[in-house]
């Protein structure tokens, strides 16, 4: 029997160790009117990534994100269930402009926010970051996957 419980307590904190690995890390570059604007992020590429986002969070600095990449172009739609902080949502285009905004979702809530047209990525920053560094919808954003990379990125 305590031999059992051993395995199920190893089991769980394997499990628990293999969802918790940190996801790749990229460079993100927005052209906005007052200059670049520069994001350190987490790159969600995969269904459970993606799914996990940045639910559970407390904390997220002002220079980082999360860029979810779809591989496709589709109508995308998102919520903050277990989500602890307000965050910017940005539905970018194929072509790594922004289609949308989406300001200080609300914590928590299960009400979708989606995009307004077929999008490529969505990059999700602190709620409140768009406005105060100047993002608006239809600026470029830089990054290896839209194949606009700038040179260091």
């Amino acid at each position: 029997m305590r031999l059992c419980a051993c395995s199920v307590v190893f089991a769980l904190l394997t499990t628990f160790a293999l969802t918790a690995q940190a996801l790749p890390r990229s460079l993100v570059m927005i052209d906005t009117p007052r200059g670049p604007v520069w994001f350190v992020v987490e790159v969600a590429a995969d269904e459970d990534s993606r799914m996990r986002g940045l639910m559970y969070r407390t904390k997220l600095a002002a220079d980082a994100g999360m860029l979810f990449d779809f591989h496709d172009v589709r109508f995308r739609s998102f919520w903050m269930k277990n989500t602890v902080l307000a965050l910017d949502i940005l539905f970018l285009r194929a072509d790594g402009t922004i289609s949308s905004i989406a300001a200080n979702a609300t914590p928590y809530s299960e009400k979708d926010i989606p995009s307004q047209e077929p999008v490529r990525a969505v990059l999700e920053i602190s709620g409140g970051r768009s406005a105060t560094l100047g993002i608006a919808p239809g600026e470029k954003v830089h990054n290896e996957i839209f194949k606009n990379a700038l040179p260091g990125q």
